[in-house]
């Protein structure tokens, strides 16, 4: 398996499984908030994002999922993209995509979480 620039052999393997276990735990936090918010007013909705552990949660729900699918995609990359040029751009693009999922998500909880 080839690794990410300054890693050991494993540290992707470990972090794959450990934002994988993390998601896990996630489920349930997100199926509570998916059925809490069933037939919710916006205002309901900023209401419970405004409690600062909901928050906080809701923003590691929005990270763990993301950091676990860069991880994959850059694999898979790895493992498939062979053209060097190809090759650089696809991680690039990758670690963009992630990156404005994030920021998006982010944003949209924090707009929530102070009454926007």
């Amino acid at each position: 398996m080839k690794t990410h620039p300054g890693e050991k052999g494993t540290g992707t393997f470990i972090r794959q499984r450990v934002t994988g276990a993390i998601n896990i735990v996630f489920v349930g936090f997100l199926i509570w908030l998916v059925v809490s918010f069933a037939g919710a007013e916006r205002a309901e909705m900023a209401a419970v994002f405004s409690n600062p552990f909901v928050a906080i949660l809701a923003l590691a729900l929005i990270a763990s999922p993301l950091i676990h699918m860069r991880i994959g995609m850059y694999e898979i990359i790895e493992d498939y993209v062979h053209d060097p040029k190809l090759h650089a751009l696809a991680k690039m693009l990758n670690t963009v995509f992630v990156a404005i999922i994030g920021i998006i998500a982010a944003i949209s909880v924090l707009v929530l979480a102070f009454g926007g």
